[in-house]
């Protein structure tokens, strides 16, 4: 298999049960995969059955009601097939989430790829330079101020210096030991951030299934199922090398035009737009039983 592209096809809608019948395979196949990460961390099914039970009622309550009508109970239940004492149940309980999580997260990303990325806090030779913590011009703590808002400089060297992405330096200053910001954070945390990567990724799927002859947004992959192993070392450097340089291309595109970076653009509205790259491999060791999803 090569590379592989999605167009929706719209005179092949599907209804009722066709629709269920032909999501229920692709279905089991996410929830397959999801499973496994869960049973990893030790969250026993009732909890996903509970947080799947909130997404629902959230959802239908959020994005299916009708125009100019109060949305009851009543229509959640029919969208959802939950009874309306279950609806007021978890339409009262708390939304499960970290968004706290994941804004730590932009914000240490944001100050690495502006160190990379940004003139003013180049060296002469075009690299990250080795800056002073703080002082006049370009200071780690200027830095933060202008990619991490009002996030206190040191609590974000403190992390960038515990995932060996910064270092500090003899003289005092500090200096950028890799190009991307990886979090080495407790597993629940990091579970909090990929949840927002693959919460995308469906989001994007959805767009293009209801896209119909509209504008489908960016979906492709390439993958080759009959690869020897001692190929895989070798792809995956392939892989981090040009997918880091293609990311850091979009990332100096977007800043430019990112009012919170770049102040003085103009124009209305308030949108989340990028773009993810992912790895991914699965093997049949020994010809054949393998564990691969």
């Amino acid at each position: 298999m090569g590379i592989g592209t999605f167009f929706p096809n719209p005179t092949g809608a599907l209804v009722g049960t066709d629709r269920t019948h032909a999501l229920s395979p692709a279905l089991a196949k996410v929830l397959r995969a999801l499973a496994r990460v869960l049973l990893r961390q030790g969250m026993p099914y009732r909890v996903l059955d509970e947080i799947a039970r909130k997404a629902f009622v959230d959802v239908a309550a959020a994005e299916f009601g009708i125009p100019g009508r109060k949305l009851s109970d009543s229509r959640v239940a029919v969208l959802t097939g939950l009874t309306r004492k279950e609806i007021r149940r978890l339409r009262r309980a708390a939304s499960h989430g970290d968004d706290g999580a994941v804004d730590r997260y932009h914000r240490a990303a944001r100050v690495v790829s502006g160190w990379v990325r940004d003139a003013r806090y180049r060296d002469g030779g075009g690299r990250p330079a080795r800056l002073p913590f703080e002082g006049r011009g370009a200071t780690f703590s200027a830095l933060v101020r202008r990619y991490a808002g009002d996030v206190p400089p040191r609590a974000v060297l403190d992390e960038l210096v515990r995932v060996g992405v910064a270092a500090r330096c003899a003289d005092g200053r500090v200096r950028l030991c890799g190009r991307a910001y990886v979090p080495r954070a407790a597993a629940g945390e990091r579970v909090a951030i990929l949840g927002t990567d693959v919460s995308e990724l469906i989001a994007t799927i959805d767009h293009n299934l209801a896209a119909g002859d509209g504008q489908p947004f960016f979906q492709r992959k390439v993958a080759y199922d009959n690869l020897p192993a001692e190929v895989l070392p070798a792809f995956r450097a392939l892989t981090a090398r040009r997918a880091q340089a293609l990311l850091e291309r979009f990332d100096g595109w977007l800043a430019k035009r990112d009012r919170d970076v770049n102040p003085a653009v103009r124009g209305s509205g308030r949108w989340r737009a990028g773009v993810g790259i992912y790895y991914f491999e699965a093997g049949e060791p020994q010809g054949g039983n393998g564990n691969g999803p």
